[in-house]
């Protein structure tokens, strides 16, 4: 495996990502955004990457900025920018785009309100699919927080990714996770994403995984693989077209 570290994507501070590249070619790269709350986190709080890389798929993990330095769209638009870089970089491979919990509502963002990629210069159809892990798909509660509003309201508007479902007539394919025991409402709030996606016919994939949030991310089980890094790659392998079916999976 071949790591190239700190590789800076913006003019930001902030702005740098990791890449973790196989040593055989390979036609698929992965851009994954931590989560943290937009708060916390960082690009090197992942175990699954050695795995991922030996299935022949390049992992690239992203920083960008995050309260209270940020405020909102600044997070957004990193992420768009880290979509450029690396679509400049492999211009002939498949870009994937995901994230967990803050970075999954980060490429939930980019997946349905398409102005971002697109001052990012990125056309949003050439991103192959998007992996949203547990995301928040209201407004997310640090958003709520820098307006000075209740944290524990659900509120649904331009900074929230449902608020964008429907005003386009397909996305790209969604691998979409969350747990049983997920944090307060995640699972709720999950579930009517999905069947607002449903009532507008764009299909996804949804792992309801037995777990607390996101803490199958990184669990290694008892043969030392991780099953995180086998679900995103049978996901990758799977979209050699763009149609994608509607189906729930318990894991």
């Amino acid at each position: 495996m071949q790591i190239a570290k700190d590789l800076k994507y913006s003019t930001y501070d902030a702005c740098l990502l990791d890449i973790y590249s196989p040593e055989q070619e390979t036609n698929d790269v992965f851009l994954y955004f931590h989560g943290g709350g937009l708060e916390n986190g960082d690009k090197r709080d992942i175990r699954f990457h050695g795995d991922l890389v030996e299935k022949g798929v390049i992992l690239a993990t992203a920083n960008y900025r995050m309260y209270p330095d940020a405020k909102f769209p600044d997070f957004l638009e990193d992420a768009a920018q880290a979509v450029a870089f690396l679509q400049k970089r492999y211009p002939n491979k498949r870009l994937f785009v995901g994230g967990s919990s803050a970075g999954g509502y980060i490429s939930m963002m980019l997946c349905f309100d398409d102005r971002y990629l697109l001052q990012a210069g990125v056309k949003p159809d050439s991103v192959a699919g998007y992996v949203h892990d547990a995301g928040q798909p209201t407004t997310h509660f640090n958003v709520l927080r820098e307006r000075g509003l209740d944290t524990q309201r659900l509120i649904i508007d331009e900074a929230a990714p449902a608020y964008f479902v429907g005003l386009k007539e397909k996305c790209p394919p969604m691998l979409i996770f969350v747990a049983d025991n997920d944090m307060h409402c995640r699972l709720e709030q999950t579930q009517m994403l999905c069947k607002t996606l449903e009532h507008y016919k764009l299909g996804y994939e949804l792992k309801l995984m037995h777990s607390r949030h996101c803490g199958y991310v990184n669990k290694q089980e008892e043969d030392g693989r991780y099953l995180y890094a086998d679900l995103l790659y049978d996901f990758f392998k799977k979209r050699n077209v763009k149609k994608v079916r509607i189906a729930k999976t318990r894991v």
